[in-house]
Order: structure tokens, then sequence, then C-alpha cells
């Protein structure tokens, strides 16, 4: 959810700020380290940088027991940030699966991506969130390297996409997890603080189980749909009056296309200074 705040200063030209540029892509391999990645370590195992093995070398590997494990990432601003405005976005990895078993039996264990948004937790949830579960995961299947991809075709989206699911919330008649009351797809995508894989499927509970997991090539790649953030109206390529008004009218009715501009998940002037700075440069 956007978030209004009130200022009273002389109007400046701020420096651009760029969203993303079309087929913008950032990959982490972990040959310069782990890009902001880590996996669960403690009494139940580890995790670490694996040099002899990955898809090439090296990968990151996680020896853990457990209910589930969960890979995450809080720091990468490439992950870490607002997709509203955007045009697709894809979230891609590849897995290995060594050994996911119960006591020494096979256990398959659902494998997912959650998008997690903590200023939008609600009554005690620890954070509010939008999932999306790529298919279920074992040493059977997933012993050679296996990629695993999502494309968001609308960042902006009130509902949620075909796939998508939310949480932050508990439904009061089937008790499966949603998002919270007045909490949007869009809200959540509007300020992603961690992005996470894991095998722990919100609603659902699993028993201490072993798994020994590598992971690799984690991408996001992310399509800007006009020149600049400016450009937020048809025709795009051309910045004219009709962004200007598209921009007044995000910014009075909290659409996340007005938030160009950090903090993000705040609508305020940095976001009209971004806006005026983007129209004076102009479209290449």
């Amino acid at each position: 959810m956007i978030k209004h705040t009130k200022a009273v200063v002389a109007l400046s030209l701020a420096p651009i700020v760029a969203i993303a540029t079309a087929g913008d892509t950032t990959v982490v391999d972990f040959s310069n380290g782990d890009g902001g990645w880590s996996g669960p370590t403690g009494i139940g195992g580890f995790t670490e940088i694996d040099h002899k093995d990955g898809n090439p070398l090296p990968s990151m590997r996680t020896v853990f027991n457990d209910f589930g494990v969960t890979f995450r990432n809080s720091t990468n601003p490439a992950w870490v940030r607002s997709y509203a405005g955007l045009g697709p976005v894809t979230f891609s990895m590849d897995i290995k699966v060594n050994d996911i078993s119960f006591f020494g039996t096979p256990a398959p264990r659902p494998w997912l991506i959650e998008l997690r948004d903590f200023d939008s937790a609600q009554n005690g949830f620890p954070w509010a969130s939008v999932w999306f579960e790529f298919g279920i995961i074992s040493a059977d299947q997933n012993a050679d390297w296996t990629t695993f991809s999502v494309t968001i075709d609308n960042p902006d989206s009130e509902t949620l996409p075909d796939g998508w699911r939310g949480f932050g919330a508990e439904d009061p008649v089937t008790f499966e997890p949603i998002l919270p009351p007045g909490v949007t797809f869009a809200d959540i995508l509007a300020g992603v603080d961690q992005v996470v894989y894991t095998t722990l499927e919100p609603g659902f509970f699993f028993g201490f189980t072993d798994h020994d997991i590598a992971i690799d090539n984690i991408s996001v790649t992310t399509q800007s749909l006009g020149c600049n953030p400016a450009d937020i109206a048809e025709p795009l390529g051309v910045l004219d009056l009709d962004d200007v008004h598209a921009f007044i009218n995000a910014f009075i009715n909290s659409n996340p296309a007005a938030d160009i501009a950090e903090p993000f998940g705040v609508l305020d002037l940095a976001d009209v200074q971004a806006f005026i700075s983007n129209f004076m440069a102009g479209c290449p």
C-alpha cells in the first residue's frame, strides 16, 4: 500500500532516477560472491559456496535438517525494490536436489518463490507476500540441474495473476493464506523487501526433513515500458502532457506507477522531483 507524506518546500530538479532499461537482467552465479543471497545456517547444518558443483561452477549448497529450507535476499537492489510501472518481470533460477528425505524416506517438497513486503503486514503476521509454486522437487526428478522461472506480465495488476497466491491473512472459511484486507498484488510488487526461494509453502506444515540442495544462476529480468520512468502514458517513446496527466492521476490515487523514487512505498515530493527531472530529460 502506497503511503502519502506531506511537505512544503520549493521544487527543484532532482537527478534523473532510472527504474530499468529494456531487458535489464541481473544474474548471481556465485562466481563473485553470494550477491546478497543466503541460506539456512545453525545447528541444523550449513550453507556454503560450493566450488565442486555448479551450472557451471560454483553454486550455493545447503545441507540442512529442518522443516524446510529457504534461500533469501534482503539487500540486493536488483531484487529488493519497487517493480511498479515496469513491463514484464521474470524471475529465474537453477536447482539441483541431492537429497530430500524424511527419516531416510524420499520426501518430495514444493518449490516456490515468495515476494515479501514487511510494511504491508497486519494483525501479527510477519509480512504480507505473494507467492508462486513452480512444482514439486525431489532427488529423483531434479538430480540434474533444473531451471525454474516465472514471468509477471503486469506488476501493477490489482488482482493476483494466474498461479499466484497471497499471504498475510487467513480465509475465515477455508483457513487458507490470503493477502491482508486492502492489500493488492500491485501493493506488494511496489515495495518488495525480500525475495525468497523456499520449500515452505504458506499454510502447510512439514516435519523435520533432511535437505541437500544446490542453487545457481539466480536472475531477475525487468523491462521498462517507456523511454524513462516519466514515460507512463501512450504513446510510449514520447513525453508529452498525457504523461503529466497520467502521473498526477497516479499520484493522487496512490497508484504505484507514480512511485518512481526512493523511499519506495511512499509517494512524496521525491517522486514529483524525479518525474520532473525525467520529463525534462526527454526521450533519447
